[in-house]
């Protein structure tokens, strides 16, 4: 077989059903190690590609190989390299630069509602479309506005509200053009720094989906990983807590370069707002971290109980919390101070945003 022949490529959204299964490939990234360290897909085998003629023995023969890299150029070089040895492969296209934006999405129904969980893989992010009967609300867009559009439009929703739970510091919003889009209401916290129009949330302010089922603002605000940090609420079945709390962690209160106070708020917020809910209720954050597996077909949730024993924050008293949140905020999620101008409005994006957005989410304490 010819050596161009033994190279193809596989995109994101052809990857991404296979990881979750037993056809799942043997992923092989030829970034250097400490790229890899920093932001990875789940399951990859590192080998830098410098060093990859030497270590070929290490590369299995016998399965399927995908060679994965920043943007596709490296893994294209270490596809060669492999073909040399008559070693087939495909590359991911557009490397992580692609999966930073490949999306999938869970639904299920909650307190008389639909909910559609919109993962955005590579970056962490979850966003949603909650709907019932003809409107819909969309919580924490980013910017590909275009799925939440699609979701609306095979449920026959119409999109009344959009919502962002805070400032974003580590992805672009697309609250804005989704509301600009759809012709919907766009609601947003004024203790977060907006410049632009939007009507100011207060507590306890609801949206009917259908009768007798509402979404409404439940903490305005949950201050602490922002000052403007919202919580929506549906029923006593589900709650959105943002970047409030995570499945793994609690948001980190350092990004206005206040860490002590925002911990102070934090803390308020979680056993104010948060932790006096029911057991029961499906907490739905904005973002999952490494540690967190994500499954096809299953939501990124976890009932509120199985936090509250699990997560040893929420068992500190203030004091230790305030230590313990100031002591394990580590590296700040990249571009992050111009992002936050441009959710705020306060410059305009220049570009689309890819550069601006690679690299993992790190709205969590460690």
């Amino acid at each position: 077989m010819a050596r161009e022949e033994l190279i193809s490529s596989i995109s994101t959204y052809g990857l991404l059903p296979l990881l979750d299964t037993d056809d799942c490939p043997y992923m092989l990234d030829v970034r250097e190690i400490d790229e890899v360290a920093d932001w990875q897909i789940p399951g990859v085998h590192n080998i830098p590609l410098d060093t990859l003629e030497k270590r070929i023995d290490e590369v299995p023969r016998d399965q399927h190989l995908v060679v994965i890299c920043a943007m596709g150029a490296r893994a294209r070089q270490g596809a060669e390299i492999l073909a040399r040895h008559d070693v087939a492969s495909e590359v991911l296209d557009g490397g992580m630069g692609a999966w930073a934006s490949t999306y999938d999405a869970v639904e299920g129904e909650f307190a008389g509602a639909t909910v559609v969980q919109i993962r955005r893989r590579g970056k962490g992010c979850l966003s949603y479309v909650v709907g019932g009967a003809t409107n819909a609300v969309v919580i924490d867009p980013s910017r590909e506005i275009v799925q939440y559009l699609d979701v609306a439009a095979r449920h026959g929703w119409t999109i009344t509200h959009v919502l962002d739970t805070h400032l974003h510091a580590d992805h672009l919003s697309g609250a804005r053009e989704l509301a600009a889009e759809s012709g919907a209401a766009l609601w947003l916290n004024p203790a977060d720094p907006f410049r632009f129009e939007f009507e100011p949330l207060v507590d306890g302010k609801s949206i009917e989906l259908k009768p007798g089922v509402d979404l409404r603002v439940s903490s305005v605000s949950v201050p602490g990983h922002t000052e403007g940090s919202t919580m929506y609420q549906l029923g006593e079945h589900a709650i959105f807590t943002g970047d409030t709390l995570f499945l793994e962690s609690v948001g980190r209160p350092d990004l206005a370069d206040e860490a002590e106070a925002f911990a102070h708020h934090l803390y308020e917020s979680l056993h104010q707002r948060v932790l006096p809910l029911s057991d029961e209720i499906t907490v739905f954050p904005a973002h999952f971290g490494p540690s967190v597996e994500v499954h096809a077909h299953e939501f990124v949730a976890r009932e509120l109980g199985s936090l509250r024993y699990e997560l040893a924050a929420l068992a500190l008293d203030e004091d230790d919390f305030v230590a313990w949140a100031i002591a394990n905020v580590k590296d700040r999620p990249g571009n992050y101070k111009e992002i936050v101008r441009i959710n705020a409005g306060q410059v305009d994006l220049e570009a689309d945003g890819v550069d601006l957005e690679m690299g993992p989410n790190r709205c969590a304490i460690a």
